[in-house]
C-alpha cells in the first residue's frame, strides 16, 4: 500500500512508494543481465492473471503505520484533553460556573470520542474476507457516527445546565480561577487541535481532521468563559447562563458542520479536485487515448479507484494490459492515500465496430 501524504484533499504528495512500486515494472533494465529479464518475464506474466490493483505485501506496512499514527494522535490527545478537563472541573466544584462545566462536558466528551476511533483504527487494520471484502475501514464512517451523538449529546447537557441557571442564578466565586481555567481550556484544546488536524492530514482521516476541527472550536468557546467571569465581575448574575447558551450554540455549529462531513463520507463523496487530479494523470500515460467511467471511494482513511480507460482497439492483450498497468502506475502517484485501483482497458470505438458492452446495456449500467 502507498503511504499517505499531504492534506486530504492535495493532490501533491512525495512519491517514496515508487521504490517499491518500481520493483515489478523495472526490473530487467538495470538487473544481472538475463536473470533480470527472466524475472521481468514472470512478472509480467504474474500481472496477466492478476486484476490491476497493487494490493500488494509491500503496501501493508505503511497502512498498518498510518493507522499506528492515528492511534498515537488520539491517545495523546485523550491524555491532554483529559488532563484540561480533569483541572476545569476542579474549577467547577469550587466556583460553580454553569458556563465552565459546559465547557468542561464538553471537553470531556471530545476526549472520549478517541475511544470510538480508536476501535476503528484496529478494526481497519484487520485483512479483507470473503465477507468484508473491502476490509473494515468503514468503522471509521461508524465512529463518525458515534461522534456526532457524543456531540448532540454535549450540547443537550450544556442547554440544560444553561436554562436551570437562568431560572436558578446564583452568584460565581474565585472568578479569576474561573478564567484561568478557561485559558487552561483553550491551550488544550488548540494544541490538541493543530495536533488531530496535522496527522489527519498527514494519514488521510477524515474523521481525525473533523475531530481536530471540534477540538478547536472546543478551544474558542473556553475562550467564551472568559466573557462569563467578566460579566459576573461587573455584577451582571445572568452572564454565566448566558453565556453557556452561547456554548451550546457553538456545539450545534460543530454538531453541523461534523454531521456534514459524516454524511459525505457514508455518501462515498470525494473532492472533485481528486478526480481532475486523476483524469490529468491518466491522460498522460502513454497509450491512453482517453478517461472513461472513474470512481473514487474512501474506505477509512485510505481511497479506493475504479477507471476505464480508452486505448487503441488493435493492440495484443499483453500491450493493453501494460497500458493499464501504467496507468495504475500513475494513479499511485498522482493521488495522495490512494492504495488500489482497479484499471479497465477499453478499446477505442472505430467505424462499423459493435459497440463491445452491447451485451450489458439491458443490465441499466
Amino acid at each position: 500500500m502507498t503511504e499517505p501524504h499531504g492534506h486530504l484533499n492535495d493532490p501533491s504528495h512525495d512519491h517514496d512508494h515508487d521504490h517499491d512500486h518500481d520493483h515489478d515494472h523495472a526490473l530487467g533494465r538495470g538487473g544481472a543481465g538475463g536473470l533480470g529479464r527472466w524475472r521481468h518475464k514472470l512478472g509480467q506474466l504474474g500481472h496477466v492473471v492478476k486484476p490491476h490493483s497493487h494490493e500488494a505485501a509491500d503496501k501493508v506496512d505503511p497502512a498498518l503505520e498510518s493507522s499506528a499514527r492515528g492511534m498515537r494522535a488520539l491517545w495523546i490527545s485523550l491524555a491532554v484533553l483529559g488532563v484540561t478537563a480533569g483541572a476545569q472541573a476542579v474549577v467547577v466544584l469550587l466556583t460553580g460556573s454553569v458556563a465552565l462545566l459546559g465547557d468542561t462536558v464538553h471537553n470531556a466528551a471530545d476526549a472520549l470520542t478517541a475511544i470510538p476511533l480508536g476501535i476503528a483504527f484496529v478494526l481497519g487494520r484487520r485483512a479483507a474476507t470473503r465477507r468484508f471484502t473491502y476490509g473494515y475501514g468503514r468503522a471509521e464512517d461508524l465512529a463518525g457516527i458515534v461522534i456526532l451523538l457524543t456531540i448532540a449529546a454535549s450540547a443537550a447537557f450544556a442547554a440544560w445546565a444553561a436554562v436551570d441557571r437562568l431560572f436558578n442564578p446564583r452568584t460565581l466565586d474565585h472568578l479569576w480561577v474561573v478564567a484561568a481555567a478557561a485559558v487552561i481550556g483553550f491551550i488544550g484544546n488548540e494544541w490538541v487541535a493543530r495536533y488531530r488536524i496535522r496527522v489527519g492530514r498527514e494519514i488521510g482521516s477524515a474523521a481525525l481532521v473533523a475531530d481536530g476541527l471540534h477540538a478547536r472550536t472546543d478551544g474558542f468557546t473556553s475562550l467564551a468563559v472568559l466573557l462569563s467571569a467578566g460579566g459576573a465581575a461587573l455584577g451582571w448574575r445572568l452572564a454565566d447562563p448566558i453565556v453557556g447558551l452561547l456554548i451550546t450554540a457553538a456545539i450545534l455549529l460543530v454538531l453541523r458542520d461534523a454531521g456534514r462531513e459524516v454524511f459525505r463520507r457514508v455518501m462515498d463523496a470525494v473532492d472533485p479536485t481528486l478526480v481532475d487530479t486523476a483524469e490529468e494523470a491518466l491522460l498522460t500515460v502513454p497509450g491512453v487515448r482517453g478517461v472513461g467511467e472513474l470512481r473514487l471511494r474512501w474506505i477509512g482513511h485510505r481511497l479506493r479507484a475504479e477507471v476505464a480507460v480508452v486505448v487503441d482497439g488493435e493492440l495484443p492483450v499483453r500491450e493493453a494490459h501494460e497500458v493499464a498497468v501504467a496507468a495504475e502506475h500513475a494513479l499511485l502517484h498522482a493521488i495522495p492515500n490512494l492504495t488500489a485501483a482497479l484499471v479497465h482497458a477499453d478499446p477505442a470505438p472505430t467505424p462499423g465496430t459493435p459497440d463491445p458492452h452491447k451485451a450489458l446495456a439491458h443490465h441499466g449500467m
